[in-house]
């Protein structure tokens, strides 16, 4: 019969945050000098290794250049199976005016890139689960801690290759927490998205003579204030969810060929947020010929980003699983503005929770960094929850 061991301290929890942080994991494509170009590979090792000194089936899934998710099993002692799921990669390093890298602790803080956003959960989760082992025990439910890549970047590849993989081995998780910083309040929902890829074409002339050519950067001008007089439009609904209507908006411009040529042609990008109740294929349709209207008589080419768009995440906030995390952290049900891996897991999991400690207002910031108080509440809530039936 295994010993009740002494909980891990806040202090080494935090000890092991900045050894994360000291493993550079930028996204490649946010990649730059300070950063490196080695992506998440060093971290889906670091996992793989630590992982399987613990005990765990390690399983080290390739999912694009030589970029791996990582997905350890820990078998528990009922039939439950839950999932964590907690993304290697960080956005970028390039506009830090702190040390991205440091990882140090200073005035109950733990500081760099990924601290909150979400190395904190790995490193404690990890914690929880070790104490485990030293006390002879298992967790009560199966236990799949999940290292995903590409999260930050890259159209949730990671997530996709993980969904992909539980169904190749006709898998199905009862529960399952994205790992993000929520101020440890359960979020229960968030808004899809998709992004438009637009090129206008028009034909060159001498600027002296307008007439004579057509002006690309006009017919995306068009298309700039369509969009806009869109976005008043959503803004005005009355929104079915606490997750709040759509949005949409033209994020990237680019055109022109010298300052003496009608522009032949310009290319946008455009962003538009999903609501739950809302079909991504239907509103990629109504955008598309609504750019096409705008740009008119100039003909236009729509490419969805990334091939596909993605649906709300969306579920009641009365499912067992957001209550039990709303008892532990005495926080109410949220819904958040950003979109998480759940985006890709809808079908694989009775429920899922976007969950985790600190703030988002600190991830990817010039300094980043998370308050030990925030680990600790994370790690008893973790605690409570992988040793209750």
């Amino acid at each position: 019969m295994g010993t009740h061991a002494a909980p891990v301290p806040t202090t080494t929890i935090a000890e092991r945050v900045g050894e994360l942080v000291r493993i550079p994991s930028v996204n490649p494509g946010q990649a730059g000098p300070r950063s490196g170009d080695d992506g998440e590979r060093a971290l889906s090792a670091w996992l793989a290794d630590r992982a399987d000194g613990l005990g765990a089936d390690v399983t080290v899934h390739e999912i694009v250049d030589g970029r791996a998710n990582v997905y350890a099993r820990f078998e528990g002692e009922s039939d439950r199976v839950v999932t964590v799921d907690v993304h290697l990669d960080t956005v970028g390093v390039e506009h830090m005016t702190d040390d991205p890298f440091d990882g140090r602790i200073e005035d109950g803080r733990v500081y760099g890139r990924g601290s909150v956003d979400t190395k904190a959960s790995l490193a404690l989760v990890l914690t929880v689960l070790e104490e485990l082992k030293a006390e002879g025990k298992r967790p009560v439910p199966t236990v799949n801690l999940v290292g995903t890549i590409s999260e930050e970047m890259g159209g949730l590849i990671g997530a996709t290759g993980y969904r992909d993989w539980l169904d190749a081995h006709g898998s199905r998780i009862d529960q399952l927490v994205v790992a993000e910083p929520t101020s440890c309040a359960p979020v229960h929902g968030h808004k899809g998205g998709l992004g438009l890829e637009v090129t206008i074409r028009g034909h060159a002339a001498h600027s002296s003579k307008p007439h004579l050519g057509a002006n690309a950067i006009s017919a995306a001008g068009r298309i700039v204030v369509a969009i806009d007089a869109e976005q008043e439009r959503l803004a005005g609904l009355t929104a079915s969810t606490a997750v709040g209507n759509g949005t949409v908006s033209v994020n990237e411009i680019e055109g022109g060929l010298a300052r003496n040529i009608i522009p032949d042609c310009c290319t946008l990008y455009a962003g538009r947020r999903i609501a739950p109740g809302e079909d991504p294929d239907t509103v990629f349709e109504q955008l598309r010929v609504l750019m096409e209207r705008a740009a008119s008589p100039l003909s236009i080419e729509v490419i969805l980003a990334n091939g596909f768009g993605s649906a709300a995440f969306y579920q009641d906030p009365d499912t067992p699983l957001v209550q039990l995390l709303c008892e532990l952290a005495g926080a109410e049900p949220d819904v958040a503005t950003y979109g998480s891996n759940a985006l890709r897991y809808p079908d694989i999991a009775d429920e899922i929770v976007v969950f985790g400690p600190g703030s988002i207002d600190q991830a990817h910031q010039a300094v980043e960094w998370i308050d030990l108080t925030e680990i600790e509440r994370a790690t008893d809530i973790y605690r409570t929850w992988f040793r209750s039936a």
